[in-house]
């Protein structure tokens, strides 16, 4: 595939073309109190059951769990990602709105991170991108990816993007 093509946001999730659609998985599964009932217990359970396949509202859809080490706490933090392609560099953003995620600061104070993909894992590195690597690479993304575009024009931060490089299979 060449650079120009894009495979981001090409999963089954046919229809989702807004961030606010509440058919959206980051718009679904709030507890009460407006934060994520025990979502990625759920979702990393089930990946791990099923070889890398999860079924709800990811169904169809590809996804990675990313492990990295706390920037602060230097705990092992697991958290599942839909993972974006420019050709056959995977990257990963988030749909976060007031701050960067945790597993942004994690791999910006500590690249090397694990990644489990359709039933195997890596060991990999993570690079926060910054200054012209991040204006070309969001340039590029924003360009290429509706819903990435349609969450940048609605907060007033840049989109945290993330490049991972998978070296060997544990």
């Amino acid at each position: 595939m060449s650079e120009t093509e894009s495979t981001v946001g090409q999963t089954d999730q046919v229809g989702i073309t807004d961030y606010n659609d509440p058919n959206a998985p980051w718009n679904q599964a709030w507890d009460q109190e407006g934060g994520i009932a025990n979502w990625n217990d759920d979702v990393i359970k089930e990946f791990r059951e099923n070889m890398g396949r999860v079924g709800g509202a990811y169904a169809g859809g590809d996804l990675i769990l990313l492990t990295t080490t706390g920037a602060r706490t230097g705990r092992r933090h697991t958290t599942p990602l839909g993972p974006l392609h420019r050709g056959d560099t995977m990257f990963v953003s988030s749909f976060i709105e007031d701050k960067c995620p945790a597993w942004w600061y994690n791999i910006k104070a500590n690249p090397q991170v694990t990644i489990e993909l359709r039933g195997e894992t890596y060991q990999g590195t993570g690079a926060v991108l910054e200054g012209a690597d991040y204006d070309e690479f969001a340039a590029w993304a924003l360009a290429n990816n509706p819903l990435l575009a349609d969450f940048q024009s609605k907060v007033d931060r840049p989109l945290p993007l993330v490049v991972l490089t998978l070296d060997s299979a544990s």
